[in-house]
């Protein structure tokens, strides 16, 4: 473990704590989803249709990305954080399949910004050699959200009003803003970039980072999204429908799936910090390629096994999927120059989204051919052999350079 600075630890627990509760409210849909669907009665053919439809709300994340590159990432920062927290409150509330979608769509917008954001302001403050461990340090926090959705899951036939109850806890980070508003600082690489750069005097300069995408580094722009596009397709299910399979298939009652995500997400949840500190020694393109490849095998292995078998592949999936994503967070920082770093990793998003939405409508497209989930998901799983081989050919490698190294301005 590298020895960050008082400040960067300051830094990673702040941003830690919002990613809890973004990946809280990203976990309830699928795993309270079995009495979500009973209660708004939910037909079975619909549901990776829902799912798809509530991702494209990610598609929208961009244009908060954008102005963040414009307007500073901790001023979005902290809108993300409040709309975040709003939509999931109200989703305590709908009453049909149809205000659900709305506002869970509207919830992963913020969600997926707010998620990007984080990422650019710990590339932009983290020492070169501890980038990779310091964004495996917030994935981790992050993912503790699902640790804690997971363990009110188990109170979910207790609680009033049920699975609703779960989604109003969800208004907490509201108590927690004066601490975030307090504490968030703006980083000093765009601060640097905000004095140099000419006064906007037009919507030309407001969308200059958008075209810079294209210009600039258009090799690094298509490479990156040609890798996240097939992994997205290929993994879009598998969480999804995790805690559905266990509980409808396997016969899990939510207690036990509890017991699962506390105790193997446990174990699960440190492919963050071990693919982001192995990304800083030996490389970003080793470990994901490894790491992909080992993700589509567990979840292979998962839907198709039963008994005693499906924990320790749960924990496998787990494992490398985290760690996969937090690599992935860092390319699309990295890669690209402060001017539209944002607006990179808004593109990210935008990408990692339309892979989900296409991989969810094709799991049920799938399901209706082959009559099963866990058949539908195995025969997407082999896109991942197409994310590894890209990222292992034509992405530039980034562990241990500055920023300003990797991708200086033009």
């Amino acid at each position: 473990m590298p020895k960050l600075p008082r400040k960067a630890w300051q830094l990673l627990g702040l941003l830690g704590v919002a990613e809890l509760f973004d990946h809280y409210d990203q976990a309830l849909l699928s795993l309270a989803l079995p009495q979500i669907q009973r209660d708004l009665e939910i037909p079975e053919a619909m549901l990776g249709t829902i799912g798809g439809i509530v991702r494209a709300g990610a598609l929208f994340a961009i244009g908060l990305t954008v102005l963040a590159d414009r307007w500073g990432r901790r001023r979005l920062l902290l809108v993300t954080i409040i709309g975040l927290t709003l939509s999931t409150l109200a989703t305590a509330f709908v009453r049909t399949p149809a205000e659900l979608v709305i506002v869970q769509c509207i919830g992963r917008l913020f969600m997926a910004a707010e998620s990007m954001l984080a990422v650019v302001v710990i590339a932009e403050e983290l020492a070169a050699r501890d980038r990779g461990f310091g964004l495996g340090i917030m994935g981790a926090l992050g993912s503790l959200g699902y640790g804690l959705a997971a363990g009110v899951l188990a109170l979910v036939n207790l609680l009033p009003f049920g699975w609703r109850a779960l989604y109003a806890i969800g208004v907490l980070p509201l108590l927690l803003m004066a601490w975030f508003r307090r504490s968030l600082k703006e980083t000093r690489r765009f601060e640097q970039h905000a004095r140099d750069r000419p006064v906007a005097t037009g919507l030309r300069d407001h969308l200059r980072p958008l075209m810079s995408l294209a210009v600039m580094y258009p090799g690094r722009t298509v490479a990156l999204c040609a890798a996240i596009f097939p992994y997205q397709v290929a993994g879009a299910s598998v969480y999804y429908l995790v805690s559905k399979t266990l509980q409808d298939v396997h016969g899990y009652a939510p207690g036990q799936v509890t017991a699962l995500y506390l105790i193997g997400g446990a174990v699960g949840i440190t492919g963050n910090v071990v693919a982001g500190s192995l990304g800083d020694r030996i490389g970003r393109k080793r470990v994901m390629f490894g790491f992909v490849i080992l993700f589509a095998t567990a979840a292979a292995g998962f839907y198709n096994a039963s008994g005693w078998l499906l924990p320790p592949l749960w924990i496998a999936m787990t494992f490398t999927n985290t760690g996969v994503s937090v690599m992935f967070s860092a390319l699309g920082a990295e890669l690209f120059p402060t001017s539209y770093r944002s607006t990179a990793s808004g593109l990210r998003g935008l990408v990692s989204a339309l892979g989900s939405v296409t991989g969810l409508f094709a799991e049920s497209a799938l399901y209706a051919a082959l009559g099963s989930h866990a058949l539908a998901i195995t025969a997407m799983l082999p896109l991942a052999a197409v994310a590894a081989c890209v990222l292992a050919w034509f992405v530039p490698e980034t562990a241990r350079r500055e920023l300003e190294a990797i991708a200086p301005e033009r």
